[in-house]
């Protein structure tokens, strides 16, 4: 069977379609005028949730507009209007406002429904590729989303049109979360299992080691059974603690070794007379992010936990970091 292989101009069409596009993305931001702001204000003083229709190809793009606008701080859902005429319009309250996307402004589904969401109170933002369709006219803000052509080169399949539309979608969600104040933590709570989520949502007290499973010694105690805790311990030191659990030093595998390398006697010595003093530290309520920052910033790869007084409370090690998937 004979494969078919595509035709020598196939990069060229590749090219000129990605041009296409991008002029038609770009003549968007010539035609962002006072209609963007009232669709942005009929939205900021939306008191119930916005809901996005629209049928075909561009039904597909309005799916990713609500998702983009809930993601950013606007609660926004995806209806289809076929649906919509058949019991899902109870789903569209007066407190609402409807983005319908509809190219030619005249899908019949849309103006069906159209009638019925404006009689109810709830408003409309249409978003064509023709400001003098039929749903452009009944809009209460219309957002010009026309290309002067399409990348298909029939000229026919919803290509550079349905581009034009999700980045004026995009632009849209984007203005909306600057009004709002919306920021990293708050996009953090939409996304919590992402990696910005656990990045920005994860603290200390949430993954260190606590209890009995924070290894820790008196300053007298041996060398010997110092070591014996690091190893029970399983991150590669001890805390040197006072009756108080207040924090004096940590004693760690590196101390070991370098004990070694000295020639010191370990049976005549305490672990106080070998340990880290002054070691560094962080509380339970910082942020998991800044104790990675802080292994990485001291090329350390352990840090107790400690309180305001300074008592030990916790401890955790790169490797609790990486389990917990903050790095």
């Amino acid at each position: 069977m004979n494969k078919i292989q595509p035709s020598s101009k196939a990069l060229d069409l590749a090219r000129q379609v990605l041009r296409i596009e991008a002029d038609a993305v770009s003549a968007l931001a010539e035609r962002i005028d006072g209609a963007f702001i009232a669709a942005l204000t009929l939205i900021l003083n939306c008191r119930g949730r916005v809901i996005v229709s629209g049928i075909g190809k561009s039904g597909h793009v309005g799916r990713k507009i609500a998702s983009t606008l809930a993601s950013t701080g606007t609660p926004a859902y995806f209806v289809h209007p076929a649906e919509a005429i058949h019991g899902d319009l109870g789903m569209i309250t007066r407190d609402d406002v409807l983005i319908a996307l509809s190219n030619s402004g005249e899908s019949a589904e849309l103006l069906t429904i159209v009638p019925i969401v404006k009689r109810q109170g709830a408003k409309l933002i249409a978003m064509t590729g023709n400001p003098r369709s039929a749903l452009a006219c009944e809009a209460d803000a219309h957002l010009d989303a026309g290309v002067a052509q399409e990348a298909c080169p029939l000229n026919l399949a919803p290509t550079a049109s349905t581009t034009a539309a999700l980045a004026l979608g995009d632009a849209l969600a984007v203005a909306l979360l600057d009004a709002r104040g919306f920021g990293a933590e708050d996009f953090a709570r939409s996304h919590p299992g992402g990696a910005l989520g656990r990045r920005l949502l994860t603290h200390v007290r949430d993954v260190m080691r606590a209890g009995d499973a924070v290894p820790a010694v008196a300053p007298e105690a041996r060398v010997a059974d110092a070591i014996l805790e690091i190893s029970r311990g399983g991150i590669g030191m001890t805390a040197v603690v006072t009756p108080e659990r207040r924090v004096l030093g940590i004693f760690t595998d590196g101390d070991l070794r370098r004990a070694f390398a000295n020639d010191l006697d370990l049976r005549t010595l305490t672990v106080a007379d070998i340990m880290g003093r002054k070691p560094r530290s962080i509380g339970p309520d910082k942020l998991a992010v800044e104790a990675v920052e802080m292994m990485e910033h001291y090329k350390i790869n352990q840090l107790p936990v400690v309180d305001e007084d300074g008592a030990l409370i916790g401890a955790l090690n790169m490797h609790d970091l990486f389990q917990a998937k903050v790095i």
